[in-house]
């Protein structure tokens, strides 16, 4: 039986559609990239807004409308958190949120003979462990995603991940050296370490982000790149010990969220601008090159002109490399719907202009900063756009002429002199390696 696969929302949610695709495969099942010639589709949502939500109900619509026949089965967080909504949802044939989807090839089974209605939505509780879904599908990649931890213990006041993912657990050190050894033997060259909350791996056992890191390196010649970070666990001492390691990529994404004080305190964010500067502070002095990216909402119950013209400031006053900006949604469910001094959509269209504007200054400055060094590049796709595309061990996307040479360079690495740039690239040519100073760009060739 042919299935088809999409999924919404966060790098974890790739990770685990790709586990399941693998696990499907196991079970004699193939995959197909074209859902009306799919038997069976397995979407998994996110729910992280409630319009997230809508386009999760539409595209259910539409691959039922297109294929009456086709079993499909809703995984992820809506599932999880709303399981009694999607049981309504008449399109759909089975429901596992996001835990036990290792049981998914019997409840296929299960269904194909009964063609009764499954939910196979069981709470979290304190002494869940982490569930490891293995896959293959991105041996054809140049790098890989990795799940390492799962769950949140924070209960931000915007955010319904911790009822749809549960407590902080992550995979065990072993199970994670046998993932990577997987992964490297299967010809990657980078590993980017994803989770829910992922610098609070290892928090169960009194761990760090570290441990996963020192892990992988002492593997294999892999470069490790870690996901999405919130600030409170990165510490002087973590970041010391992550510069000993060559291939350690100093690409930190810090979640913000806001600027200022006071929205963090509503947010029921665990930090404050103040300790938020100071930690961008000492990666620079760990890392001078390193590129510090960030999410920040605009837009949030009761957010005053005052308190955004503090979030302008302050990400100006960081610097950061690149901002991600989306607009406060209500969460049914959360804290924050129930605030008062909910901020008109017009208002906060206009301010998610103002600061992607910021944005996207900031992210010029980083890339024309760029200009002159030499860094080693891993080079990952041709796209046949005249150029050989990678990534800098900031995350900067690299591009050189194809003309340079014509042969693939996909899965190599090579230092690479950055001679211009524009709003999210820079271009650069390959030189010799010999000229090259690692110390820059703390990695190894």
């Amino acid at each position: 039986m042919l299935c088809y696969f999409y999924t919404f929302g966060c790098k974890v949610n790739t990770c685990e559609t790709a586990g399941m695709e693998s696990l499907l495969k196991e079970h004699g099942y193939e995959s197909t990239s074209i859902p009306s010639k799919a038997d069976i589709a397995v979407i998994n949502s996110c729910t992280v807004t409630a319009s997230g939500d809508s386009r999760v109900c539409s595209m259910l619509h539409k691959l039922k409308k297109e294929n009456p026949n086709m079993i499909i089965v809703l995984t992820g967080c809506y599932a999880q958190a709303f399981p009694e909504k999607a049981m309504e949802l008449t399109e759909v044939d089975i429901i596992i949120g996001t835990k036990n989807r290792s049981e998914l090839p019997k409840l296929l089974d299960e269904f194909i003979l009964t063609k009764q209605k499954i939910c196979s939505v069981s709470s979290y509780g304190n002494n869940d462990s982490f569930e490891l879904l293995k896959c293959d599908h991105f041996s054809k990649n140049t790098r890989a995603f990795l799940k390492i931890q799962d769950g949140c213990n924070c209960f931000c006041t915007y955010c319904i991940i911790p009822y749809a993912r549960g407590r902080c657990r992550s995979m065990p050190l072993h199970e994670l050296k046998s993932a990577a050894e997987e992964l490297i033997s299967s010809g990657h060259r980078e590993i980017v370490l994803c989770g829910i909350n992922l610098a609070f791996y290892g928090s169960e056992w009194g761990g760090s982000i570290l441990d996963a890191v020192k892990c992988i390196s002492e593997i294999g010649d892999v470069r490790i790149r870690l996901g999405s970070l919130e600030p409170e666990k990165i510490t002087d001492e973590i970041l010391s010990k992550l510069k000993e390691i060559q291939n350690f990529c100093p690409q930190f994404h810090l979640s913000l969220q806001s600027g200022s004080d006071t929205v963090l305190k509503r947010m029921n964010r665990r930090y404050t601008t103040a300790e938020y500067e100071g930690l961008c502070s000492l990666i620079r002095k760990h890392f001078p090159n390193a590129a510090i990216t960030t999410d920040i909402m605009v837009g949030f119950p009761g957010e005053t002109p005052e308190e955004f013209e503090e979030t302008l400031l302050f990400a100006e006053k960081i610097g950061f490399s690149k901002i991600h900006v989306f607009r406060y949604s209500v969460r049914p469910g959360t804290a924050a719907a129930k605030m008062k001094n909910q901020i008109q959509e017009n208002v906060k269209a206009e301010r998610m202009r103002i600061l992607q504007a910021l944005g996207e200054k900031l992210q010029k400055n980083h890339l024309k900063s760029l200009i002159g060094q030499t860094v080693p590049v891993l080079f990952e796709r041709e796209k046949g756009d005249g150029f050989h595309t990678g990534h800098a061990p900031d995350g900067t996307v690299v591009k050189i002429p194809e003309k340079n040479t014509k042969k693939s360079l996909r899965k190599s690495l090579f230092y690479v002199t950055i001679e211009e740039s524009d709003a999210a690239v820079c271009y650069g040519h390959i030189c010799d390696s010999s000229s090259a100073n690692p110390s820059k760009s703390n990695m190894k060739e």
